[in-house]
C-alpha cells in the first residue's frame, strides 16, 4: 500500500508541535533536534540496504568498517544510533542523553558529518521523543521520501517561526521554477547564500528526473553566514544522498571558493534590500573594486546589486544563474540604473519572471525572478531577453500563502524552453495548457503573459526589467491599473524595508539600554 507522504508529514509534523506546546522553546529552537531525528531514520534505511550488501561479502570473522559503509553511500551507524536501540530503553532511562550520546558516536564514526548532528535533546521532553520515534521507526518508504518529509518540516518551521524561517528557506516550488528555466544537468553549483539547501537538493533531483545520478553530475559549493543554518544544509544535503562544500562565511567580504569565472551555474535567494553593507571593504588599496562585483559598486544604501554583480562574475563563459529579487529592483533608479543597463549590454541577460504575491512565508508582496545566461551573450538571442508576467499563475494553498503547481512550473519552464528552442516537456501534465496557449505554431509573443523585447526596447523603457512594462495587458484590462498596482506594490515593498530597519534599530536601542542598566 502506497504511502501518503504529506498525510504522513503532517501527523510527524503534529508530533514535534508538541514541544511547542508543551515546553517554552520556539520552534527555531528545536528544529535541528527534530529534523535530525528525521536524518537519521533515512541514514538507518540506507544503511540497512548497504549491511545486506556487505553481508555476502564480509563472512566470518571478518566484518565492514564504516569506511565500507561510506564506500557504498551511507552513514556508518553504530549500535548505539539504531532505531531499535533507541527504542528499546526502558523509560527510566533518560532517552535525551541517549540521543546526543547516538549523535556523538555519527560524528566520531564519519567525519564529514563533523558539527552537523545536535547535541542538543537535553531539553526536549523524553516523551515526545519516543513518541517521535515510535512513528519513524516502522517507516517503509524510499530514501527520497524521507527528503520530502525533510523539506515539509523546514516549510512548516519556516511559517511557524516566520522571521527566522526566512533565512533559511526558500518555497520548493519557486526553487523548483529556477532549477527548471537554468537546466543543472551537469557541473558546478554555487549558492552564496545557500541557507538550507534548497537549491542544491532540487538540482540533483532534475538529474534524477532526466535519469543521471546527482552526485556524479553535480559538484555543490555554498556559503552561509551563519553556522547553525550552515549544519542544517549540510544535514539537508545528507538526507538527500549529497555532499558539498559548504562554508561559514560572509559573501558580501569574503570568497571562500575563488569564485570569480568558475561555475557553471550559480543559484541564490538572498536577502532583499540589505542596507548597511561596508563597501569600503569591497575595494582594495589601489582603489580597485573586487572583482566579484562586476558591475561596480551601487552608492545607495542597497545591496541588490552587490548580489546581481556577485552572480553575474560567479559565472564562466558558458554559465546561467537563476535568483530571486525584490520588485524594486527592476526598475530602481540611479546608480543601479547604470548598473543594470550594464548587465543588459553584456548580452548576459535572459530570462525575467514576475511572480504572484505571497508566495512566500516571510515576504507578502510579490517577487521578481532573473535568469542570467553568458553563453546567451555570444549568440543569436544576445540582443533579446524573454520577460513572463507569472503573477495570475498560482494555486492558491491557504489564505495567505500560494504556489505553483508541478503542472505551472513545466509550463513557464516550457515557454522558456520554446523561445530557446529546446524540447518541451509534458510529464507533469503541461500539453493541454501549452497547445491551448500556443497551439502548433512554437513560440510567439502572448499579451499578458509573455514577450520578447530587444535590447533597444529595454533601452526605451530606461533600462527597466520589470515584465509588466513588456508583455501589456489581458483584454478587457487597462494599463493605468497595471502601473497603479505596480507603484502601490513598490510603495508597499518601500514600507516593509522601512519596518524591518525600524524593527532593527528598536533590537540596537533595547540592547543598549539593557547595558547601561547594568552598569
Amino acid at each position: 500500500m502506497a504511502v501518503d507522504l504529506q498525510d504522513l508529514s503532517r501527523r510527524l509534523f503534529q508530533a514535534a508541535n508538541q514541544l511547542w506546546t508543551n515546553t517554552a522553546l520556539r520552534p527555531d529552537q528545536y528544529a535541528q533536534p527534530v529534523l535530525a531525528l528525521i536524518a537519521l531514520r533515512q541514514m538507518e534505511a540506507k544503511f540497512d540496504l548497504v549491511h545486506a550488501e556487505l553481508a555476502e561479502t564480509f563472512t566470518g570473522r571478518l566484518k565492514p568498517t564504516p569506511l565500507d559503509y561510506h564506500g557504498h553511500g551511507a552513514v556508518y551507524l553504530p549500535d548505539n544510533a539504531r532505531f531499535s536501540y533507541l527504542l528499546s530503553l526502558p523509560e527510566t532511562e533518560d532517552l535525551a542523553e541517549a540521543l546526543n550520546e547516538a549523535m556523538k558516536g555519527i560524528t566520531e564514526n564519519n567525519p564529514d558529518l563533523a558539527g552537523v548532528m545536535p547535541q542538543g535533546y537535553g531539553s526536549l521532553p523524553d516523551k515526545v521523543l519516543r513518541e517521535l520515534l515510535r512513528i519513524l521507526q516502522p517507516l517503509d518508504i524510499g530514501g527520497d521520501a524521507y527528503g520530502v518529509i525533510f523539506e515539509y518540516f523546514m516549510g512548516e518551521f519556516a511559517s511557524a517561526y516566520m522571521q527566522k524561517g526566512g533565512e533559511y528557506f526558500t518555497p520548493s516550488s519557486i526553487v523548483k521554477l529556477i532549477v527548471e528555466v537554468i537546466e543543472p544537468y551537469h557541473g558546478k553549483i554555487l549558492d552564496p547564500a545557500c541557507g538550507s539547501g534548497g537549491m542544491f537538493v532540487h538540482s540533483a533531483d532534475f538529474v534524477k528526473r532526466h535519469h543521471k545520478t546527482p552526485s556524479r553530475e553535480l559538484s555543490v559549493y555554498g556559503i552561509e553566514k551563519m553556522e547553525d543554518t550552515q549544519k542544517l544544509c549540510r544535514l539537508n544535503l545528507a538526507v538527500h544522498g549529497l555532499s558539498g562544500d559548504i562554508v561559514v562565511a560572509n559573501s558580501y567580504y569574503e570568497d571562500p571558493h575563488q569564485m570569480v569565472g568558475k561555475f557553471d551555474f550559480v543559484m541564490a535567494n538572498p536577502p532583499f534590500n540589505q542596507s548597511q553593507v561596508d563597501t569600503e571593504r569591497l575595494v582594495n588599496d589601489a582603489g580597485t573594486v573586487d572583482a566579484r562585483f562586476s558591475l561596480g559598486i551601487p552608492t545607495v544604501n542597497n545591496a541588490n546589486y552587490l548580489w546581481v554583480g556577485l552572480f553575474h562574475a560567479a559565472l564562466n563563459d558558458t554559465g546561467r544563474a537563476g535568483f530571486v529579487m525584490a520588485n524594486s529592483a527592476s526598475d530602481a533608479g540611479g546608480s543601479e540604473r547604470e548598473l543594470r543597463k550594464k548587465l543588459v549590454q553584456s548580452g548576459s541577460v535572459d530570462v525575467i519572471i514576475s511572480t504572484s504575491p505571497n508566495m512566500f512565508f516571510t515576504v507578502t508582496l510579490p517577487v521578481t525572478l532573473w535568469f542570467l545566461d553568458k553563453a546567451k551573450a555570444k549568440g543569436e538571442r544576445a540582443d533579446e531577453v524573454l520577460f513572463i508576467d507569472a503573477r495570475h499563475i498560482f494555486q492558491q494553498v491557504t489564505r495567505a500563502h500560494r504556489e505553483y503547481t508541478p503542472e505551472q512550473i513545466e509550463f513557464i519552464g516550457n515557454i522558456v524552453r520554446l523561445w530557446r528552442g529546446e524540447q518541451v516537456e509534458t510529464e507533469q501534465g503541461s500539453a493541454d495548457l501549452m497547445a491551448k496557449t500556443f497551439g502548433e505554431e512554437g513560440f510567439r509573443d502572448i499579451p499578458a503573459l509573455c514577450k520578447v523585447a530587444s535590447r533597444s526596447d529595454i533601452e526605451a523603457q530606461d533600462w527597466s526589467l520589470n515584465p509588466g512594462r513588456y508583455v501589456g495587458v489581458a483584454a478587457g484590462e487597462q494599463m493605468d491599473d497595471v502601473d497603479f498596482k505596480e507603484r502601490l506594490e513598490g510603495l508597499q515593498e518601500e514600507l516593509e524595508v522601512l519596518n524591518a530597519e525600524a524593527a532593527r534599530l528598536q533590537d540596537t536601542i533595547a540592547k543598549s539600554v539593557a547595558k547601561v542598566l547594568e552598569i
